[in-house]
């Protein structure tokens, strides 16, 4: 123990005052983004009415246990995220329904547990960092709690972009689908159940599934699909509601436009996948050198050392 005083000493390197610096300065930044954020908008409204929250914080603690545990501190960091992190927050709300996850959750307490997970994860990051550096590491383990954090937040955007491709694959089969089940005498309604039916463990099947449930509870077809195409929020999905919702109030057959949109979404992958071959080949010139490289290597780096070997010896 003495022999670290005193080398702590005589270098000069006090590492408390460098946590309590990083502490500090960690303090100040948060409080200019609150203080910032507070004077550029307009105060945050709350998602869910009070009446309505009591039930989802109930099925929120069934289907979360990390929910149901750290709740005080979720609800706590959610105030702040309300106020920090405002314009983040609608971003979020749209990855977390394109992403599938329980729409129970809201964006600033999906946040909160992210956070949560970062500060949990800061011990460990300390005791390793730390017998690996010394005492230094402990500015590295505050770094890779951070990064821990934004990697999360990145794994959810990765998580929506992978379910909307899903979706925007099949669903040119379930529009399919529901023009056949229509041209063959079925309602609106009874070829969307059938084709929900069928696609039911499917995100397609899943997004379409909540569409034909607001469409049973009263809500009209325009209402619904506008919903769905807010939740997905995709350019490529945006276009195929708003030609549906176009047709729709122009007269148009539902069975022509779905058997129209399909086509297009078809189109739209095989374009897709042609550009995706298109730059296939930009991105494997650079491994593609590197192998070329590493085999010149492995063959001539035998000759080459016994030139310079023989050359030695002589």
């Amino acid at each position: 123990m003495f022999p670290l005083v005193a080398q702590q000493v005589s270098t000069g390197f006090d590492p408390m005052a460098v946590l309590a610096s990083g502490l500090v300065a960690l303090s100040v930044y948060l409080f200019v983004v609150v203080i910032a954020n507070t004077l550029a908008s307009e105060d945050p409204t709350q998602d869910d009415e009070w009446r309505y929250d009591v039930g989802r914080i109930n099925e929120l603690r069934r289907i979360s246990p990390f929910y149901r545990m750290l709740q005080p501190a979720i609800q706590a960091l959610a105030r702040f995220n309300r106020g920090a992190f405002q314009n983040q927050l609608p971003d979020i709300g749209r990855e977390i329904q394109a992403a599938g996850l329980p729409r129970v959750w809201t964006p600033e307490e999906y946040l909160a547990r992210i956070e949560l997970i970062s500060i949990f994860l800061l011990p460990a990051y300390v005791y390793f960092m730390t017998q690996m550096m010394g005492p230094a590491g402990i500015v590295l383990a505050v770094v890779l709690s951070g990064i821990t954090g934004v990697m999360l937040r990145r794994q959810l955007a990765a998580r929506a972009r992978h379910r909307l491709v899903l979706i925007k694959r099949r669903m040119p089969f379930l529009l399919d689908l529901v023009t056949l089940l229509m041209e063959a005498g079925s309602t609106f309604l009874q070829a969307l159940q059938k084709a929900v039916s069928e696609y039911r463990t499917h995100p397609v099947g899943v997004e379409f599934g909540r569409v034909l449930a607001e469409l049973n509870m009263g809500k009209g077809r325009i209402q619904a699909l506008e919903a769905m195409r807010d939740r997905l929020h995709d350019d490529e999905i945006t276009s195929i509601v708003g030609s549906i919702i176009q047709g729709e109030q122009l007269g148009t057959p539902l069975a022509r436009i779905f058997r129209t949109q399909a086509d297009v979404l078809r189109l739209k992958r095989s374009q897709r996948a042609e550009r995706m071959s298109g730059e296939a080949a930009v991105k494997m010139l650079l491994p593609a050198v590197l192998i070329m490289a590493a085999t010149v290597i492995i063959i001539l780096g035998p000759f080459l050392l016994n030139f310079i070997y023989s050359e030695w010896m002589v």
